[in-house]
């Protein structure tokens, strides 16, 4: 199986800046998509950001203009950094992975991100 570790969570004012990392330790051969989500009390899981083993990525328009997200092939992780944060951000971020050649996919455990006014 695959494991996947958040880290990079904290507290952070309005307008400030945070980096997320991620992990992924295993199985994790065929490995071809990775991304963030995010879950606010209350409300669905969404969608923040994917990047592929090509590179492509992909954002929600909440976030566009605002957070990268980027890899390190080598050291299997993926990253988040966040600029610009509004109070809107907080919420649960998980880490999630998908390989080719299955329907499932894995999560991480999830850090909390929370932005204060």
């Amino acid at each position: 199986q695959v494991q996947l570790v958040e880290s990079g969570g904290g507290l952070v004012q309005a307008g400030g800046s945070l980096r997320l990392s991620c992990a992924a330790s295993g199985s994790i051969f065929g490995i071809n998509t990775m991304g963030w989500y995010r879950q606010a009390p209350g409300k669905q899981r969404e969608l923040v950001a994917t990047i592929t083993n090509d590179g492509s990525t992909n954002y929600a328009d909440s976030v566009k203009g605002r957070f990268t997200i980027s890899r390190d092939n080598a050291k299997n992780t993926i990253y988040l950094q966040m600029n610009s944060l509004k109070p809107e951000d907080t919420a649960v971020y998980y880490c999630n992975a998908k390989k080719v050649w299955q329907t499932r996919s894995y999560w991480g455990q999830g850090t909390q991100v929370t932005v204060s006014s």
